[in-house]
């Protein structure tokens, strides 16, 4: 069994691709030093994988010397062991990459930033968005070659940075700025979804009683109309103020 511990391959699928197609290895062995699924590799070995890899030579690498291939050659059992592991590919300081098909979207976010955070800087801005300064200064000055269709967005919207990001930067640039609320400023008046929905509540309720009490009204016509007409039918007078028949006496 190999170590669970030991580094892959830079590019495993390719890497496997080129053992498979020169060496005598078995699928189970450039499997698992690949760190593939065994029917992965006999995908590729019978042609039948989805994506056609170009092989990479492990050996010219640095990754597995020849040495190791012809031990493995001549033990199936043996495991095939890392030479010497491949670098490790870190970011490198710079501006953020950006997926093309939110490039186009630059601008528009680049503008928003100038217009909603002025205090911002170029370099806050460029380091944000992922743009040059030549950018940022050609949409602040208007001189851009698509000024005309540039539409100021979000960037968060955008999906060009999250909301954290952009809080974190503006609140950067706003305290190097010296910009603070003013404690002592008289705070304005500010309707709240709390108080407008109080007062919707109440008109509500005041049209529900409204309505009942005009219900209650047609009701009380309704019954008074129901007993003036069975009254005439019985030919028994009304009492014009109750709008009833006065009980008849059985004397």
């Amino acid at each position: 069994m190999a170590t669970k511990d030991q580094p892959k391959p830079l590019m495993p699928h390719a890497t496997a691709t080129w053992l498979v197609d020169n060496t005598a290895l078995s699928f189970e062995q450039i499997a698992e030093f690949c760190g593939l699924h065994i029917l992965e590799v006999q995908a590729m070995a019978d042609d039948l994988a989805s994506s056609k890899y170009t092989g990479r030579d492990p050996v010219h690498a640095g990754e597995l010397t020849q040495a190791e291939i012809e031990k493995g050659q001549a033990d199936p059992a043996h495991v095939l062991k890392m030479h010497k592991a491949p670098v490790e590919v870190t970011r490198t300081k710079g501006p953020r990459y950006t997926p093309v098909s939110k490039r186009q979207d630059k601008p528009d976010g680049i503008a928003w930033i100038i217009r909603n955070h002025p205090e911002v800087s170029d370099a806050q801005i460029s380091k944000l968005i992922g743009t040059t300064r030549n950018t940022i200064t050609a949409i602040r000055e208007r001189s851009h070659w698509n000024i005309a269709n540039i539409q100021p967005k979000d960037p968060v919207t955008l999906g060009l940075c999250s909301q954290r990001e952009l809080d974190a930067m503006v609140a950067k640039a706003a305290k190097r700025a010296g910009i603070t609320e003013d404690a002592d400023a008289p705070a304005a008046p500010v309707r709240n979804d709390r108080e407008k929905l109080i007062e919707e509540l109440r008109a509500e309720r005041d049209a529900q009683a409204k309505a009942a009490s005009e219900a209650a009204q047609e009701a009380e016509a309704e019954a008074w109309l129901a007993a003036r007409r069975a009254a005439e039918a019985a030919e028994q007078p009304i009492d014009p103020e109750s709008g009833f028949s006065p009980a008849r006496s059985d004397d």
